[in-house]
């Protein structure tokens, strides 16, 4: 045999023996797993969890990435997570940002409005000073929104729920106010009565202050011992961290809440009692349907706010604000301005004298 033939069948003879190990190479993104019961070199090639990579050949485990990073599709880096709020530039940011804005442009062209004609029957109805108040807490009402829009610091956190309380209080306090007066106005029975003396200015201010100064104190200590701060959300979605404010202690926040359900439901209860007092511009039976669309809001609002999350759990906090809101602006004011501007031949003295009798 010659020596070309004899290195051939040495060829054949290596090319048929069989390989010491009975697994491929695991490649990066897989780890090695062994087989029960085979020899050590046999083994699997498992896939990385998600969370973790493996950037080398035949690896014997994954590594996990850091808190703030996430595996890529193949597994073979961590990236960073991406960060999530309810921006300005987001679509869903920026529509509720128009609202808001839009919204605060109507109290205040009403405003204008009732100043304008501040000496008509319509205006001085149930107390003109107090509607001025009232329209201006609903202007402060629909920009507080803009407040819960952008990402979330601890000064923002602070104001988000106290402001959104306190302004709302006041709303309601003088909407009761309102409702309290023309109560007395119509349970006056003798000139000289001693509910004449309920019938000045210091009655509504009176009313609003004792009825705002408690959600301020209860606001107030709520920031003082359990007071909300900006945190980072990495439970909640695997690739995403959710920039979103901690409210410290949610039995504060739904304390602000009752409160607010409280001063409502004394304030329908006291419009429903003077809803049938003869007189052409007693407003109770639209502070009672602005009282029932506030606590319907915000009864919805509770449910909607347990079951979501993230920068939408934000917007339906927003959408509740706007809503009800705009329900107590729509309620008693459009009805007016419907008056002054469109039948101003109603908004006379000798119109509201002859339909009160």
């Amino acid at each position: 045999m010659s020596a070309e033939d004899y290195g051939k069948l040495a060829k054949n003879q290596l090319a048929k023996t069989p390989r010491s190990d009975c697994s491929r190479s695991c490649q990066p993104g897989n780890r090695k797993a062994p087989i029960q019961g085979m020899p050590v070199c046999c083994y699997d090639c498992v896939p990385c969890s998600d969370g973790e990579i493996a950037n080398q050949t035949d690896a014997t485990e994954c590594t996990k990435c850091p808190k703030d990073s996430w595996s890529d599709e193949k597994r073979l880096n961590c990236i960073l997570k991406q960060v999530d709020y309810l921006s300005f530039k987001d679509p869903l940011g920026s529509v509720l940002t128009s609202i808001s804005l839009a919204f605060a442009i109507i109290p205040a062209c009403i405003l204008w409005i009732f100043i304008k004609h501040r000496d008509t029957p319509v205006v001085k109805a149930n107390n003109r000073n107090l509607s001025y108040f009232l329209l201006v807490a609903l202007i402060l009402c629909f920009l507080s929104s803009l407040i819960f829009i952008g990402k979330p610091n601890n000064t923002s956190c602070l104001l988000r729920q106290s402001a959104f309380g306190i302004i709302f209080s006041v709303c309601i306090s003088s909407i009761l106010a309102k409702t309290i007066i023309v109560f007395i106005a119509f349970s006056v029975r003798r000139p000289g009565g001693f509910q004449r003396k309920w019938l000045g200015t210091k009655t509504p201010v009176c009313i609003g202050l004792s009825c705002t100064t408690l959600q301020v104190v209860i606001c107030t200590s709520w920031l003082i011992l359990l007071s909300p701060f900006a945190d980072k959300n990495m439970n909640l979605y695997n690739d995403k961290i959710i920039i979103e404010c901690n409210e410290g202690s949610v039995t504060m926040f739904y304390c602000m809440l009752g409160y607010l359900g409280i001063l409502a439901s004394v304030c329908f209860i006291t419009a429903f009692l003077v809803r049938k007092l003869p007189d052409r511009y007693n407003e109770a039976k639209f502070i009672t349907f602005s009282m029932l669309i506030f606590i319907s809001v915000w009864l919805t609002f509770i449910p909607a706010y347990l079951s979501t999350k993230g920068k939408y759990l934000v917007a339906v906090e927003i959408f509740a604000i706007l809503s009800s809101g705009f329900g107590l602006l729509s309620c008693i004011f459009f009805p007016k301005c419907f008056i002054i501007v469109v039948r101003p031949e109603l908004n006379t003295k000798e119109s509201a004298t002859h339909n009160s009798h």
